[in-house]
């Protein structure tokens, strides 16, 4: 059973990064950007669960053209922080034929998942692939893929809240913090 202390002493040990104004504004952004690169293209657009839930829950009520909706579940993380294997829970729908596909992510970290997922669709037929992120982080280092659409750069720390958590819990934060250095 998760253990609330556990969770409250976590947010005691983390500090502000990007406060829920910057967090809401960078999503609007995000939605005019979106908007005019791909309101012409009836896009199939897939949120990757779970972190993805909050970020496509703002975003998608922004965008005002027609879509087609559905989620992928691809994971690396689990509860640990660091990565290992992709996990597929639910893989893309075979709609995703002939289409532009958008996929929204709450965080680009080293790419890995974002690539397989990449790869993944264009297996399946998708005839253009874009994603939208919450927030990137810069690493300074090459990534095996580069975001189309990205809410906010932020420094490579440890993140949690906006569908991000940490040892699961504090997805539902509106903010996003880091813990503290």
């Amino acid at each position: 059973m998760p253990d609330p202390k556990q969770a409250w002493a976590f947010l005691e040990e983390s500090e502000l990064v990007a406060g829920a104004d910057e967090v809401q504004a960078a999503v609007r952004r995000l939605a005019s950007e979106i908007e005019q690169r791909l309101a012409a293209t009836y896009p199939m657009v897939l949120a990757v669960m779970g972190g993805a839930v909050v970020f496509a829950g703002q975003l998608l009520p922004q965008l005002r053209f027609p879509l087609d909706f559905d989620y992928i579940h691809a994971s690396r993380y689990g509860a640990a922080t660091r990565g290992a294997g992709v996990d597929w829970k639910v893989s893309p729908p075979g709609l995703v034929k002939g289409r532009a596909v958008l996929v929204l992510d709450d965080i680009l970290d080293h790419g890995e998942t974002m690539s397989v997922i990449r790869d993944r669709l264009f297996e399946l037929g998708a005839a253009e692939f874009y994603c939208a992120v919450l927030v990137e982080k810069t690493l300074g280092i090459k990534k095996p893929i580069s975001a189309d659409f990205v809410g906010l750069r932020i420094p490579d720390r440890f993140v949690f809240g906006c569908g991000m958590d940490a040892k699961g819990f504090w997805r539902n934060l509106p903010e996003i913090r880091a813990m503290k250095e």
